[in-house]
């Protein structure tokens, strides 16, 4: 029997640990048997058979099946009720509750809280003094109970908010960082639309402008093709007048050879010469025997004037103190800029390269890129002189000091010296190899100095009627060149963009002088001679002091080039003519510009008059313009 009434006992045991729980502790309150649900236990107690005639009811088989050879009824309930068990778990989903933490004591409370304060010391009298007490039977534990939960959970929540600080603090930072990172990519992002804005409308230009040359060139082409034509009709042309000049030739030897035989044997007769007037020869047809007659006839009068002059001329070693240098005094009247266009001379058919002044005459001198120069009275503009004879354009000129002679440069590679009284050519030199941009008398008269775009300058002597010095040292095209007032120094200015001082008795390159970012276009000298100024072919103008030989300022005029600049007499006023057409004039002393608006297209060069009232400008049209 007592084995039958511990059956029961091991089923309850097997309940619990199905369920996983205690179900006879002590501990279990009445809110988790309600979470749970109300579990019955019923002691069942069965009894050997009665011989009594009692009738017992029988119960149907559903589920339940016991194996076979399986008689022992203990495991049977135990089956019974762990399939039970099971259905009620999966009928009703049962949540397992958690176990519920343990109350914390108040010592254990007190002292956590005296080591988180730091407080040892009083954590020592405590501890010594509350196990003293205990000992002595003072205070008892069971009578003492357990820390309250809201103290618990206040402390729990101090924690809990002290770490949401923390988070929040780093969040904060994060938020910051992430801030100022999305500020420099937004200044970023507007950077680089800015630009792309500007490479596209940097494209759009450039596309206009590629758009532009095209049709600009194919408005050339057909000017093209007319100048091929001409030219092709031109060499056909030179090539018959060779063949007429080496037929005519051949004649002019074959009557100097019958003229010599004549004379050694005395057969001519007198009466058949006949002397015929000026006039009569001026106007008579020339045929190409006597056109190579007289070519004769001047080559050798060349030649024996040639070797007649033989001796070399000295350079001066005394000179003349400078004349400028007493007008600039006694010109001391207030600077003039308020010039107005005041009549238009077209001289030439194609453009002017070059206007210079008389240097005691109200005359100038113009050249142009049709071949010619001419010599203009003032202020009517009649063209008093022509000077032909080069056989390409004319890039510069300039008057002997007496003022009675005059030197051009010109494309064809020559220095020509004109004789104004008689306006014809008295002396060619030849020895550059590509075209002359530019020349300069000595102010002894003697020599003539030119710059060419073979990189060299040579220095020609007029009474020998050769070339005493070139100049090597510019690596790219010297475009200027003019000498010192009264000395026997040399400036030149070159598209290797530099400016050279050079000695002429030696040919030396005495210093040299660098400031200018692009091909130096021209350069001069004040009238006393104290200054110097250039300008580039990006407008750029610099002035630079000759005596420290260092650049005193720099104005940026551009972006057009600068053709050619120019002093006036007190050597206030500085003139540029640009390649927009327009003159600007620089007040030297407050450093302001004025523009004289008139040219229609670019303007090549630019001079005073001596009395500083007048400013004359050549253009690429042509045409002198005065201002006054």
């Amino acid at each position: 029997m007592a084995a039958k009434q511990g059956t029961p006992a091991s089923a309850l045991r097997v309940l619990e640990e199905a369920l996983g729980m205690d179900l006879t502790a002590a501990g279990d309150s009445a809110e988790a048997v309600a979470a749970e649900g109300a579990y019955y236990l019923e002691q069942v107690t069965i009894t050997e058979a009665s011989e009594d005639d009692y009738e017992y009811e029988e119960i149907p088989d559903d589920n339940v099946s016991i194996p076979e050879g399986e008689e022992d009824l203990a495991k049977a309930i135990q089956m019974v009720q762990e399939q039970a068990t099971d259905t009620q778990i999966l009928e009703q989903k049962t949540v397992l509750p958690s176990k519920q933490p343990t109350p914390e004591v108040i010592e254990d409370f007190l002292c956590n809280f005296l080591i988180k304060m730091g407080m040892t010391r009083t954590l020592d009298c405590f501890q010594s003094e509350w196990y003293e007490l205990i000992q002595k039977g003072v205070i008892e534990l069971r009578d003492i109970g357990s820390v309250p939960d809201v103290y618990t959970q206040n402390m729990l929540l101090e924690n809990e908010n002290k770490n949401l600080k923390k988070d929040l603090k780093h969040y904060k930072q994060a938020a910051d960082k992430a801030r100022e990172d999305l500020l420099k990519t937004q200044k970023e992002r507007d950077f680089h639309r800015m630009h792309h804005k500007r490479i596209v409308q940097e494209k759009n230009k450039l596309i206009n402008d590629l758009k532009g040359l095209k049709l600009h060139y194919a408005s050339y082409e057909p000017t093209i093709r007319v100048l091929h034509e001409k030219h092709q009709a031109l060499l056909k042309q030179k090539m018959l007048t060779s063949l007429e000049r080496d037929r005519a030739v051949g004649q002019i030897s074959g009557l100097q050879a019958t003229l010599k035989h004549m004379e050694i044997g005395h057969n001519y007769h007198a009466s058949e010469i006949r002397v015929i007037p000026n006039s009569e020869k001026e106007n008579a047809p020339e045929g190409p025997t006597q056109k190579g007659l007289r070519e004769a006839r001047e080559k050798n009068k060349c030649k024996t004037k040639i070797k007649a002059n033989t001796k070399d001329s000295e350079f001066p070693t005394d000179m003349q103190p400078n004349p400028n240098l007493y007008l600039c005094k006694e010109n001391i009247g207030p600077a003039k800029f308020d010039y107005k266009l005041n009549n238009i001379f077209r001289l030439h058919e194609l453009p002017v390269s070059c206007i210079i002044m008389h240097p005691r005459k109200d005359i100038l001198v113009t050249c142009g890129e049709d071949r010619l120069w001419k010599l203009v009275g003032l202020p009517k503009g009649n063209v008093l002189l022509t000077g032909f004879g080069h056989t390409d354009w004319l890039s510069k000129c300039c008057f002997h000091p007496s003022g009675n002679k005059l030197a051009t440069s010109s494309g064809d590679t020559t220095v020509k010296l004109w004789d104004l009284s008689k306006g014809n050519c008295i002396l060619t030199f030849e020895g550059h190899n590509h075209a002359v941009w530019s020349c300069t008398w000595h102010s002894c008269g003697d020599f003539v100095a030119s710059s060419s775009l073979d990189t060299t300058s040579k220095i020609w002597d007029v009474n020998s009627e050769r070339c005493r010095c070139t100049l090597y040292g510019h690596t790219d095209s010297v475009n200027s060149i003019e000498f010192f007032p009264c000395s026997n120094t040399l400036l030149t200015g070159s598209a290797d963009k530099s400016l050279s001082l050079w000695d002429a008795r030696t040919g030396n390159c005495e210093q040299s002088l660098y400031g200018h970012m692009h091909s130096i276009n021209d350069a001069t000298f004040t009238p006393r001679g104290h200054m110097i100024a250039s300008c580039d072919a990006c407008g750029v103008t610099k002035l630079w002091d000759f005596r420290k030989l260092s650049p005193i300022v720099s104005i940026d005029i551009g972006p057009s080039p600068g053709n050619e600049v120019n002093f006036d007499s007190s050597g206030r006023v500085l003139a540029q003519a640009s390649g927009s057409g327009v003159i600007h004039l620089l007040d030297l002393k407050s450093g302001q510009i004025h523009k004289l608006m008139g040219h229609e297209s670019e303007a090549h060069t630019v001079v005073f008059s001596h009395d500083g009232e007048y400013l004359f400008s050549g253009g690429s049209d042509g045409t002198v313009r005065t201002w006054s």
